[in-house]
């Protein structure tokens, strides 16, 4: 009976906290920073996927010199560049390269920062400390400078600026999945977990990996809105994305000299920026009010 008992009240209070959880987040995106970051974030990842798919590349490269520097207009929406390019879709493809990268970058960032901070808050002793000292090292260099150095050394292209953007991020998801692992290590169903003989591998993957997902998802998606920031910057200083492909951080680049005569050639990309940031910032706020278990408020 007693047995019995207890096997139908912990499944039970399982699934009240994941219910709980589910109830958190719903709530959470019915709150105006949830509604503007989820529309934000949903109309950039909307566009990105959909523009290369319905816009020819093509007119994003087409020159038409005698339409250089044209102000928006119902020929172009947005205004065309120095060298008569229609921003409008130039923004919209520009949109593919900045979530591709982004978002590669993110998982690059997850492969190599996860295990490293499950491997140094599990082990402790030594290991952490070793480990720890090598992050403690690269978090030394703010984080576009470290990415500028390591970009520097690559040669500049699409897939060597996911490398630059992935390994700059990595110590900072380290850090936050080490804590997280210390804690959840020192609770008790780890603690019985190890009394039984489970393997180390057993442990971390089946106890401690999905209780610590909470805060690597805040994480994961405020980076997002980092790598894009960080993206733009590389691309600005001639060490991302390289012309001919559409990027936000080229387009300003390239319309620097030109603030004077054609402001919107740096203003819209400028804004397509500060939104998709500004959406993926709310959004992981939200994510971090739902998720993160120091912050669970039953509401």
């Amino acid at each position: 009976m007693t047995v019995e008992s207890t096997t139908k009240n912990s499944k039970p209070a399982d699934l009240r906290d994941d219910n709980r959880t589910s109830r958190r987040l719903l709530i959470a995106l019915r709150y105006p920073k949830g509604i503007i970051g989820l529309s934000l974030v949903g109309s950039f990842a909307f566009l990105a996927t959909l523009a290369p798919l319905i816009i020819p590349e093509s007119l994003s490269t087409a020159i038409d010199i005698t339409a250089r520097h044209s102000p928006p207009s119902f020929e172009h929406l947005l205004g065309t560049d120095k060298l008569g390019r229609d921003l409008f879709f130039r923004v919209l493809l520009g949109a593919k390269s900045s979530l591709l990268i982004s978002v590669s970058a993110v998982v690059l960032m997850i492969c190599l920062g996860l295990p490293v901070g499950l491997i140094a808050g599990y082990f402790r002793g030594w290991t952490d400390l070793l480990l720890m000292r090598i992050v403690d090292s690269m978090l030394s260099f703010p984080v576009l400078v470290f990415a500028l150095a390591i970009a520097a050394i690559l040669e500049p292209n699409l897939r060597n600026t996911v490398i630059a953007i992935g390994i700059a991020f990595s110590p900072y998801l380290a850090r936050v999945v080490r804590a997280e692992t210390l804690r959840v290590s020192a609770l008790p169903f780890v603690e019985a977990a190890r009394a039984v003989g489970s393997s180390h591998l057993r442990i971390i993957v089946t106890n401690i990996l999905p209780n610590i997902m909470g805060p690597v998802i805040v994480q994961a998606t405020i980076s997002i809105a980092f790598a894009i920031l960080t993206e733009a910057g590389l691309s600005f200083l001639g060490l991302g994305t390289q012309p001919p492909t559409p990027s936000w951080g080229l387009m300003i680049q390239s319309a620097r000299s030109y603030l004077d005569v054609a402001p919107w050639t740096a203003l819209v990309p400028g804004m397509a920026i500060a939104f998709s940031v500004l959406g993926l910032n709310m959004l992981g706020d939200v994510l971090r009010d739902a998720l993160d278990p120091r912050l669970r408020i039953d509401r």
